[in-house]
């Protein structure tokens, strides 16, 4: 700065114009700091854009523990044939059951006084899909906070395989209980479980003698008629109702995927590899208790889990 001075005025003089420097040094910079910091005013610089605010956290829609249970279905949730020939057993059911071997759905969601407090079988053995509005419709009386759904089995256990329900009545009643859910009980969730592989189920008992003549008595007669039966004509039989069951596990997917409130089970049930030790002693179709007990652990186990199989 050249050459000091011993006089104080100039001193003076130089050290208010340093202070006046300095001043407007700090004051440029904190407007340039402002500038280009988080513009707490709303301005920024032309051609700048905006930050993105930061979006809240989703509600997830899918809630892992229920506080009440409905279901609804076929003969496999009324337990039938698992406890004595030709009688429902709806104790040992997978979905709503009380008992302590198989726990079932809702003694694990709801402890065993809730089981008696808030959960509905309304399932009816012999039922298949078409039968599901009015069941649904049932389900929704009760306001529960989880629909349980297993049908299909008996749509493709026809008497012959002309028989079998078409797939898009299938379709068509599954979209219309849905429906009806919506319409009574909007907030309602659905755990829909897949049909299960009937052709293991013929290869899994066609090797027992008792299973195999009872089968002759009529049951699933597409499936299981003329269990010893390997002809090229028998075959194609058993694979046509077997594609028809993939069809109704294919519509099950796509209804449930149209729903924020739904969850399939990804096919969990077809793809089990049950053995004769899960299938009713008296008919070699139903679920035994072990056979209910896998139920109820497929279906715990994709109903808490944090995302949908």
């Amino acid at each position: 700065m050249g050459q000091r001075s011993t006089r104080s005025g100039t001193r003076r003089a130089r050290t208010g114009v340093a202070a006046a420097l300095a001043t407007a040094a700090l004051a440029a910079g904190a407007l340039a700091a402002c500038d280009s910091s988080s513009e707490p005013h709303g301005r920024r610089p032309p051609g700048a854009s905006a930050r993105p605010s930061p979006s809240p956290s989703p509600t997830p829609v899918w809630d892992r523990s229920p506080d009440s249970l409905a279901a609804v279905g076929d003969s496999i949730t009324r337990g039938f044939d698992a406890c004595m020939v030709l009688s429902d057993c709806p104790e040992v059911s997978w979905a709503t059951g009380t008992d302590t071997v198989v726990n079932s759905l809702a003694m694990r969601l709801l402890g065993a006084p809730g089981v008696k407090e808030r959960s509905w079988n309304l399932a009816r053995s012999g039922a298949d899909a078409a039968d599901l509005p009015e069941q649904m419709a049932r389900a929704a009386a009760h306001d529960p906070e989880l629909v349980t759904v297993m049908i299909g089995a008996n749509d493709a256990c026809a008497d012959t395989v002309s028989r079998m329900t078409p797939v898009g009545e299938f379709r068509a009643s599954l979209e219309a209980a849905m429906a009806r859910l919506r319409r009574d009980a909007p907030k309602a969730q659905v755990y829909v479980a897949s049909v299960p592989d009937l052709k293991r189920l013929w290869s899994e008992g066609r090797g027992d003698a008792l299973g195999s003549r009872i089968w002759e008595l009529g049951i699933c007669a597409t499936m299981l008629g003329d269990a010893q039966d390997v002809s090229v004509r028998a075959q194609e039989r058993r694979d046509t109702v077997q594609q028809r069951v993939v069809a109704y596990n294919d519509v099950l997917k796509d209804v449930c995927a149209k729903d924020d409130r739904c969850r399939y089970d990804g096919g969990a049930v077809f793809d089990y590899r049950f053995s004769g030790a899960q299938l009713s002693r008296w008919d070699w179709f139903h679920p035994s208790r072990d056979g209910q007990q896998r139920l109820a652990e497929i279906a715990h186990r994709n109903i808490t889990a944090a995302q949908a199989p």
